[in-house]
């Protein structure tokens, strides 16, 4: 067995239906732009078409779905790589039968339940927003080599620690995510979600759909700020 490549692929994270439900909103936006980079709009690099829903009412709903669908993979992604949040950040809980405040350890974070995880996320980790894209048959792709860390005015980017992509249609040809060191390509099959490192280590791009058109909601899970992280000691009960 080789080593981990941190890169995971979670079958059936939403229902074929959700999928084109929301596969029918986009086309049916007014809010449609095109896609842009830490630079801005250049074709060559990246060609789609984009709708940002986070904070937009119109897509609350479907921001809240797309939300708990990562969170389902996020916890099964954080059993099997527990340093994805421990490594940078020392969490505490405390010891239901002595009370006594322990630092967690990969075998403890395993064993919690969903609830008690949840918690840990929610402290440790913030939701990025949510973009909803599309790529042109035959024409749309984003072929430059890229990771998701990146200095920017915004500096959100520069927290980000994970990225996902929930793949809403796989009725194309190619238009795999690609990611260049592992060597690796990702097939889209519909309702299936990807989790990776954002850093450099994780440098990919997305291969140009043939014969149809390529839909997915993508973002990020990125660090609470300095002042929730430390403002208030890291503990769960």
């Amino acid at each position: 067995m080789g080593l981990p490549d941190f890169i995971e692929v979670f079958d059936n994270a939403a229902p074929v239906e959700q999928c084109r439900a929301l596969i029918a909103a986009f086309e049916a936006s007014d809010n449609i732009a095109r896609g842009a980079m830490g630079g801005g709009v250049e074709t060559s690099m990246k060609n789609s078409w984009d709708i940002c829903i986070s904070d937009d009412a119109r897509w609350k709903q479907a921001e809240t779905q797309l939300n708990n669908a990562m969170l389902r993979s996020l916890l099964a992604y954080l059993r099997k790589y527990p340093y994805t949040i421990l490594g940078p950040v020392w969490l505490r809980m405390k010891d239901p039968q002595t009370g006594a405040s322990t630092l967690l350890d990969p075998d403890r974070l395993a064993a919690l339940d969903d609830t008690r995880l949840t918690a840990l996320v929610m402290k440790a980790f913030r939701p990025g927003q949510i973009n909803v894209q599309k790529y042109v048959a035959d024409e749309g792709g984003y072929p430059r080599w890229h990771c998701e860390v990146y200095p920017e005015r915004k500096p959100d980017t520069l927290s980000r620690t994970l990225l996902w992509t929930l793949y809403l249609n796989d009725d194309f040809d190619e238009g795999e995510t690609e990611f260049y060191h592992q060597q690796r390509k990702i097939t889209p099959k519909t309702g299936s979600l990807l989790i990776a490192p954002a850093g450099f280590t994780h440098t990919h791009r997305g291969n140009k759909p043939k014969r149809a058109h390529k839909y997915i909601a993508t973002s990020w899970v990125l660090f609470q700020s300095a002042e929730v992280l430390y403002g208030n000691a890291a503990t769960t009960g």
